[in-house]
């Protein structure tokens, strides 16, 4: 490493000076003395990671390849969990805010916004099409231009999330026609956008598909209409909420997904002075109106995928912690699911969220013997079983007496990636693209992987590494990053060790 920092040290002081920025003032953006950062730049200092990348942040430029090399994850598993974790705000919920701010012509701020690769993305393509965005302590500050500079869309930002989709129920508003490039994300086979088609062609929009990108156009919004959803998706529920909001009549959804983002976009809409009825059902009603400018704050919910993350990081470890601020109504079938496998916990008396609406319980788990339950596991539109939620079960089924069909229908490949499981020492059986047979309990063992390009399979196999006795290496976590804030240092807090090591060059 020493002849590393004697390479890295001048390559840092040649970029702070032709940046012509003093030692001074390097050291307090990096919250040093200027004596280190001396120390640094003539090779002396031992740098971190993560010191390499915050100096990178303050120099706006690559030291080494830090920011962009591969993280991966060191887990000395078969450790007991203990103590108390509290559940994060919900990426789902904050990405259905951020594209409906740009609804609002005056200031938006969101309150408790998860710092993650998938929000970074989405805050990238809005300053590129000119909304001003201000990030402090976990709050994010929207403003949007007078007039959006599409031309100058960040088209690798863009393309690399599919939540970039739901800017379409927002913009229209704004914009005739405007281009979007095909979205990206987890890699679960073919995704569709044929409901956001077929739901917004009823309002006068049409969606044009391409090979690299699709065309959005319209001559004007229809007003007064009903509209069935070819699926009760998230997205496309969304999507077509935002864009009836400003149209000053009734629009009509019916078949509409009613999880939790979309429960969350409706409060953050009636806020707005939107007012919608059938909220929590397959029914929603929007009166829309003819313009949104006001000074918004809103605080975005917990996550109930989050919360679920732990309760299967507890089960598999066999640990008592107590999980707080669980979103229980969007958890209650996964909790029904694991009692009747054998899973032990008590919960708290509901409270609300910061944002008024969502019911919160704190939930204490204890070690439990499970067993493979008699029907198959598989996800439903809110309120069935999330489909978020499911790939748990695939790890939480390695350790349950008995044979458990996963029976995951909705994406055309993600059941191949549970098959991963077995690099673990499981015993699954592929029936076909969707189904997925998992003989337990099976002893973890430790090994090493690359995580899979998805976020819930890849989560898996970290929980499964923490049941798994001895030392494993998960590589590449950028797809749980994606999702889960901190999750490293959250679960070091509760008594896992996990390390981060990083790739890099310089």
């Amino acid at each position: 490493m020493k002849n590393r920092l004697e390479h890295i040290g001048p390559i840092i002081a040649k970029i702070r000076e032709d940046k012509e920025m003093t030692q001074k003032v390097l050291a307090k953006k990096i919250m040093t003395t200027q004596s280190a950062v001396a120390r640094m730049e003539k090779g002396e200092q031992n740098l971190t990671t993560e010191m390499l990348a915050r100096i990178g942040r303050a120099l706006k430029a690559e030291i080494l390849s830090v920011s962009s090399g591969k993280m991966n994850l060191k887990i000395k598993g078969g450790e007991k969990l203990h103590g108390k974790i509290r559940v994060n705000t919900s990426k789902n919920g904050a990405m259905g805010l951020l594209s409906a701010s740009l609804l609002n012509r005056g200031t938006t701020v969101l309150k408790n916004v998860p710092n993650i690769e998938e929000v970074n993305r989405i805050v990238e393509v809005l300053k590129s099409i000119g909304v001003r965005v201000k990030r402090s302590r976990g709050n994010i500050e929207i403003i949007p231009p007078k007039k959006f500079t599409f031309s100058k869309l960040d088209k690798k930002a863009a393309g690399q999330t599919r939540s970039i989709i739901m800017f379409i129920g927002p913009l229209v508003h704004s914009l005739k026609t405007f281009t979007l490039p095909n979205t990206g994300g987890c890699e679960l086979g073919v995704r569709s956008i044929r409901p956001h088609h077929y739901a917004l062609e009823k309002l006068g929009v049409v969606i044009e598909t391409r090979q690299n990108d699709f065309v959005v156009r319209h001559k004007g919004l229809k007003k007064n209409q009903e509209i069935i959803l070819y699926e009760a998706g998230d997205t496309v529920t969304q999507n077509v909420l935002m864009a009836a909001s400003l149209i000053p009549t009734t629009t009509t959804i019916k078949y509409a997904s009613a999880n939790y983002q979309v429960q969350e976009l409706c409060f953050f809409l009636e806020k707005l002075g939107v007012k919608i009825g059938g909220v929590g059902t397959s029914t929603l009603v929007v009166s829309g109106v003819s313009t949104i400018n006001k000074h918004m704050e809103y605080e975005i919910s917990e996550d109930p995928t989050d919360a679920m993350f732990f309760l299967a990081a507890a089960i598999m470890t066999k640990s008592s912690i107590i999980i707080e601020r669980c979103p229980i109504e969007f958890l209650e079938i996964e909790l029904l699911t694991l009692e009747k496998m054998g899973f032990k916990y008590s919960k708290s008396k509901p409270y609300l969220s910061r944002n008024g609406r969502t019911k919160l319980v704190d939930i204490k788990t204890q070690s439990s013997n499970l067993f493979a339950p008699p029907e198959k596991i598989h996800p439903l539109p809110y309120p069935g079983l999330n489909i978020d939620n499911l790939p748990f079960f695939a790890a939480i089924a390695t350790i349950a007496k008995g044979q458990t069909l996963i029976h995951d229908w909705v994406y055309d490949k993600r059941a191949l990636y549970y098959t991963e499981l077995d690099k673990l020492g499981a015993s699954t059986v592929l029936a076909d693209p969707h189904r997925l047979y998992i003989t337990g309990p099976t002893k973890l063992r430790a090994t090493e992987l690359v995580c899979p390009p998805a976020l819930r399979p890849a989560t898996i196999l970290l929980i499964c590494m923490l049941a798994a006795e001895g030392t494993s290496v998960l590589r590449d976590v950028y797809s749980i990053n994606r999702g889960y804030e901190n999750l490293t240092k959250r679960l070091n807090s509760i008594g896992a060790e996990i390390s981060i090591i990083r790739d890099f060059t310089y």
